[in-house]
């Protein structure tokens, strides 16, 4: 995985510099699902695929027009034989925009279903607890029994009742 975030970064900085906004990074993400497909990556490996094949194969399956930027970047992966990368090119590319507009994305799973009104009330908590705005993509995990579990970038808060019970089960264990 690491070794995939090293190829990436350069390839998605590079996109970014190219002057990419977020609808040339949603066409990235795009190209990337294609890109992830054994079928293709087969097919991407064969010896008598053309760079060129391989290519227009990506750009219809996608199924929109590319802007150039995208366009330059596929080719350049294509001839490097970086297919594999695409993924993470579109996630370190959305991270870096992101970066760039001063938001984080948070992923916070929820036993129970979040309304309206408790997402903004939870929103605003943690942008005050982690320090910065924050996109919110909600999950239920009925295993958490109570509370939330908010990830946000490599921090973690975990106010989950499961996770109080493993810390009770640790201390009482120990």
């Amino acid at each position: 995985m690491a070794e995939l975030a090293t190829i990436a970064r350069p390839y998605a900085e590079a996109l970014l510099a190219a002057g990419a906004d977020a609808a040339t990074v949603a066409q990235l993400h795009a190209v990337a699902r294609v890109a992830a497909e054994p079928e293709l990556q087969s097919f991407a490996a064969h010896p008598k695929a053309a760079p060129e094949q391989v290519f227009d194969l990506i750009c219809t399956a996608a199924g929109q027009s590319l802007a150039a930027p995208v366009q330059n970047l596929l080719r350049t992966v294509i001839d490097n034989g970086r297919l594999a990368a695409m993924p993470e090119m579109a996630v370190q590319a959305q991270a870096l925009l992101d970066a760039r507009a001063g938001v984080s994305q948070a992923r916070v799973a929820s036993a129970f279903p979040i309304t309206d009104a408790q997402l903004q009330e939870l929103r605003a908590v943690l942008e005050t607890r982690f320090g910065r705005r924050l996109e919110l993509s909600v999950e239920i995990d009925a295993s958490l029994i109570g509370g939330i579990r908010a990830v946000v970038g490599d921090e973690v808060l975990d106010t989950s009742v499961k996770a109080r019970l493993d810390r009770m089960k640790t201390a009482l264990t120990a």
